[in-house]
């Protein structure tokens, strides 16, 4: 199983190869969803993560790049992997992780 950033290949994990140039990714520093669908940190819900990257793109909060993410290989993968135990991470969203708070 693979996290966000092994998935995509973007370089903006800790100590990335694109951190100086796009800075790190809040979805790779998120300790609040670490663990989550048996992932490090946010790597297996970066849809509820605030301003990461998708298509070279920033992304807003979790209201906004819904719709984009819904169509994302990797969440279509992680919900395949993780079965009848997947989340959405509705609870963190509630709790304002995705809101920007």
């Amino acid at each position: 199983m693979k996290n966000c950033w092994e998935f995509k290949k973007c370089g903006r994990e800790p100590g990335g190869a694109k951190v100086e140039e796009l800075g790190e990714c809040p979805a790779a520093s998120e300790n609040r969803l670490d663990g989550q669908n048996r992932g490090k940190r946010g790597g297996r819900m970066c849809w509820i993560v605030k301003s990461t990257l998708c298509g070279n793109r920033l992304q807003g909060d979790f209201y906004s790049k819904l719709g984009n993410c819904m169509k994302c290989a990797f969440l279509k993968e992680v919900c395949k992997e993780e079965g009848r135990n997947f989340s959405y991470g509705m609870k963190f969203w509630y709790e304002g992780l995705g809101k920007g708070r």
